[in-house]
C-alpha cells in the first residue's frame, strides 16, 4: 500500500520513522512518500521536503512566512493527488495538518492523525473538524481518550512511543571522556529548542548554576543553534555546551532544569530530578493563560493530573527559585525519593513500550478491512 505521512518537526521526525519501520513489518509492499526529515528517509521514504524548511514558529515568524506557508500547502495538496495514496498519516504539527486532512477527507482519501494536537490544551474548537476530517486518530496520553470520549470521537489510545526511543537508547560509557567532562556530577540545562525561549530562559538558568557550587553544569544545544548564540546568552560564562547529545546528557544527569514541553517528559522517563521553567513575553503570557485550559503546563503533570515536579512560571522563574526547588532534588533523601516514585507512577500511566507497533497494527488491520 501506499502511505503519504506529514510530519513539520524534528520529533515527529523520529515518532515517523519508528512508525514507518513497525508499518513495514505488518505491511511488506508498504511505499511511503514524506514531509519529514533524514530519519523517515533513512526508512526507505520518498522524501518531498524537510522539516527545517517548515518549522515557523510564533505569531511573527508565521506572519513573516506566510506566503511560504501557503505555497506548501498548495505544494502538498498537487503532490497529495498526483501520488494517490491508500492513506494520509499526519504527525501533530495540526496548523498545517489539519488543512491537508481536510482537502484530503474532501478528495475521498482516508485520513490517519498519529499524535495528537494539544487541543486539550487550547483551540479545542479544533476537534469539531477533527470529528469531521479525521478517520482514525491515535493518541499518545492516556487522557486524550477522555478528553475526545467528551466529544463523540472515539480514538485509539497507542502508548507513548518516547518509551520506545529511550527503551532503544545505548548508553555511552565514554560520555565524560568524549566532552572533556571532570567527575563531579551533572546539572542538565535544557533551555529549549528555539531562539526565543532560550534567550530568555538560559541566563536565569545560568545565574542559578553560581548555588551549585559542587556540581558540572552542563547545556543541552540545540542542533540549529549556533556555538556563538550560546556564547552570547551565556555572557562569557564557561559552561560546556553539548549540541545533538541530549538523551546520553540526561543518563548522566544527578538533576536538570527543564524548559516546558516534551523534555520534561524525556527527562522524567530519563529519573533525573527537574525543575520545570517557563518565561514568555508579558503580553505573550497574559494572552495564554486567557486562552489555555489546563492546569499544568508540564506533561509529567498533566498526566499524573498531580503537582509531581515544581512548576517555576514568569517571576517565579528566577535563579533563586531554581536553586531553591533543585538543591534538595540532587542528593538522597525524602525529595529526591518522593520524586522517583512519581517517574514510576508516571511511566504505568503511559501503558508501557511498543506505541509504533499498536499504531501501526491497527492502521494496516485498518487499511485491510476497507
Amino acid at each position: 500500500m501506499k502511505y503519504y505521512v506529514i510530519s513539520g518537526e524534528a520529533s515527529g521526525d523520529l515518532h515517523g520513522s519508528n512508525l514507518l519501520r513497525a508499518i513495514q513489518q505488518e505491511d511488506k509492499e508498504a511505499h511511503f512518500r514524506v514531509w519529514g526529515g533524514d530519519l523517515m528517509q533513512a526508512c526507505g521514504a520518498e522524501l518531498v521536503k524537510h522539516y527545517r524548511d517548515l518549522a515557523f514558529m510564533g505569531f511573527t515568524e508565521v506572519v513573516m512566512n506566510i506566503r511560504t506557508i501557503f505555497k506548501n500547502i498548495r505544494f502538498c495538496k498537487e503532490d497529495l493527488i498526483q501520488y494517490q495514496p491508500d492513506v494520509l498519516i499526519l504527525i501533530d504539527y495540526p496548523g498545517f495538518n489539519l488543512r491537508i486532512a481536510e482537502f484530503a477527507h474532501e478528495k475521498g482519501i482516508k485520513v490517519f492523525y498519529y499524535i495528537s494536537p494539544q487541543i486539550w490544551a487550547w483551540k479545542q474548537s479544533r476537534v469539531h473538524k477533527i470529528k469531521r476530517v479525521v478517520d482514525r486518530m491515535f493518541v499518545i496520553l492516556p487522557f486524550e481518550k477522555e478528553f475526545y470520549a467528551r466529544f463523540g470521537v472515539d480514538v485509539s489510545f497507542v502508548g507513548h512511543p518516547l518509551l520506545d526511543a529511550i527503551e532503544h537508547f545505548h548508553h555511552d560509557a565514554q560520555f565524560r571522556e568524549k566532552y572533556a567532562l571532570d567527575d563531579r556530577p551533572i546539572i542538565a540545562l535544557l533551555p529549549g529548542s528555539r531562539q526565543q525561549e532560550i534567550s530568555r530562559m538560559l541566563p536565569e538558568m545560568l545565574d542559578a548554576v553560581e548555588s551549585f557550587g559542587d556540581y558540572q553544569p552542563v547545556i543541552a544545544g540545540a542542533p540549529s543553534i549556533t556555538s556563538d548564540k550560546y556564547q552570547e546568552w551565556s555572557g562569557g560564562t564557561a559552561v560546556k555546551v553539548i549540541s545533538g547529545a541530549t538523551y546520553q546528557l540526561l543518563a548522566h544527569a544527578q538533576g536538570a532544569m527543564v524548559t516546558s514541553g516534551t523534555a520534561t517528559l524525556e527527562t522524567a522517563l530519563f529519573s533525573v530530578p527537574e525543575v520545570v521553567c517557563y518565561k514568555g513575553g508579558q503580553i505573550s503570557y497574559l494572552l495564554a493563560k486567557q486562552l489555555i485550559k489546563v492546569k499544568y503546563i508540564s506533561l509529567v503533570n498533566l498526566i499524573l493530573d498531580r503537582m509531581a515536579v515544581t512548576e517555576l512560571i514568569q517571576q517565579e522563574m528566577n535563579a533563586k527559585k531554581i536553586a531553591q526547588t533543585l538543591l534538595p532534588l540532587l542528593k538522597e533523601g525524602k525529595e529526591r525519593s518522593a520524586m522517583l516514585e512519581e517517574y514510576s507512577a508516571l511511566k504505568k500511566a503511559l501503558g508501557g513500550g511498543g506505541a509504533s507497533q499498536r499504531a501501526a497494527k491497527e492502521m494496516v488491520a485498518l487499511l485491510k478491512k476497507a
